[in-house]
């Protein structure tokens, strides 16, 4: 399974991105698709999760703000993300698990930065 990152970029504090996430390959073994964000000297932080069956989770830190969604194929996951503060400032992560194992594998990452 490759993934193709997308939408990342500054934005001013208050303002909204959206992240895409394009997965390509062999996607039926796919389980769940997530987001997760990372900085510098941190643990990676999941954000959101939505799995094959379309059920959804949001890390408590932006329940309310982010929203996770998928396409009607499931190929592709984006992350909403509305009222944007300067602690939202990582690169964001886009994954995917198999049904076969509870790890994720992560793409390259995106950098969103949001300005106070």
């Amino acid at each position: 399974v490759q993934l193709v990152e997308s939408g990342g970029g500054l934005v001013q504090a208050g303002g909204s991105l959206r992240l895409s996430c394009t997965a390509s390959g062999s996607t039926g073994s796919i389980a769940a698709m997530a987001w997760a964000r990372q900085v510098p000297r941190k643990q990676r932080q999941l954000v959101a999760q939505v799995t094959s069956g379309g059920s959804k989770s949001h890390g408590d830190s932006v329940k309310g703000r982010f929203t996770i969604s998928r396409d009607s194929a499931g190929n592709t996951v984006y992350l909403q993300m509305n009222s944007l503060k300067p602690e939202d400032t990582a690169v964001y992560y886009c994954g995917f698990q198999r049904y076969s194992t509870p790890n994720y594998y992560w793409g390259h990452g995106i950098q969103v930065t949001v300005s106070s």
